[in-house]
């Protein structure tokens, strides 16, 4: 098995491949960047590739003389030049908030605080070839920011990470036009949020059953954040709006984190709250659909005040 693992690291035969440094082929060079086609592999990664070159000579060359053509390429293309490079995008978030356990108010002397939010990079370097990431995370301070259009993207799709930060009390940063989207957060509750909470509760908890029974052991910390997800979404549909704070019901969840409550105290907290969540999907007002054409005059909004 190792051997199959360490031929995947192999350059295919047929592969064209740029040389990293001069080379010499029968008493006469080859410049750095000349283009081969791997003719023959080695049998493992010591060893050399036979190249063949276009006029027909060719070099017994190790992986470390060569690179893949068409990553060259890409690296070209996708390399940044200094000024892009030296954009500082956390400069540009425009919404900053608290969410997880902290706002949850099932956070603990030891908890971590997670943090969420949005930016709005420059037009010059949104247009450019090198675009912006989706997303600027910092694991070590647990910071996830998405870049403007793909929140939007999110928050219409009804994910529950991007609503509870358009919803949060604990915001600790926002600049224009994010003060406008807060305006208007009510466009993306829709009853969409019956599919993608109700969906994503019933797959992991799949997993969980799945993982008690071939393990012995499931993440209570994951159970519990599961069923605080389906009181949240019976909250959505009945009143139109996305709780964070567990409120009553934080005990019992805790008690889930804890591994206090057995297995079948947990399943049946969830059946229960699954009839209710189609209870108040039959009976809620909010419409089918997020109001995507409000959120689409948003962003253009946004995106045309970054050019100035």
């Amino acid at each position: 098995m190792r051997d199959v693992a360490r031929a995947h690291l192999l350059i295919p035969l047929g592969t064209q491949v740029v040389t990293r440094g001069e080379i010499k082929i029968d008493g006469r060079l080859l410049p750095a960047g000349a283009v081969g086609v791997v003719v023959e592999t080695p049998v493992d990664s010591t060893h050399a590739y036979r190249v063949r070159f276009p006029d027909g000579s060719e070099a017994m060359l190790v992986r470390s003389q060569l690179s893949i053509r068409r990553h060259v390429q890409s690296a070209a293309i996708f390399d940044a030049p200094p000024e892009l490079r030296d954009w500082n995008l956390y400069e540009y978030v425009i919404y900053r908030c608290v969410v997880g356990s902290q706002a949850f108010g099932l956070a603990r002397p030891d908890s971590d605080v997670d943090r969420r939010g949005i930016y709005l990079p420059p037009a010059d370097l949104q247009w450019s070839l090198y675009g912006v990431p989706e997303q600027l995370e910092n694991r070590e301070r647990e910071e996830v920011f998405w870049e403007l259009q793909k929140f939007l993207v999110l928050a219409l799709k009804a994910n529950p990470n991007v609503l509870e930060c358009l919803h949060t009390p604990m915001v600790e940063a926002v600049e224009p036009p994010a003060d406008e989207l807060l305006a208007v957060r009510h466009i993306f509750l829709s009853k969409l949020v019956y599919q993608t909470y109700n969906g994503y509760v019933l797959s992991q908890f799949k997993r969980l059953e799945r993982d008690l029974r071939t393990r012995g052991e499931i993440r209570w910390k994951h159970a519990m954040h599961l069923i605080r997800l389906l009181l949240s979404g019976v909250m959505i549909l009945r009143e139109g709006l996305v709780p964070l704070d567990v409120g009553v019901d934080r005990e019992r969840l805790l008690a889930i984190r804890d591994g206090l409550l057995p297995w079948e105290e947990v399943e049946a907290w969830r059946l229960e709250l699954h009839r209710r969540f189609d209870r108040a999907f039959e009976q809620t007002s909010l419409p089918e659909r997020p109001d995507y054409a409000r959120a689409n005059v948003f962003l253009v909004n946004a995106r045309r005040s970054m050019v100035r």
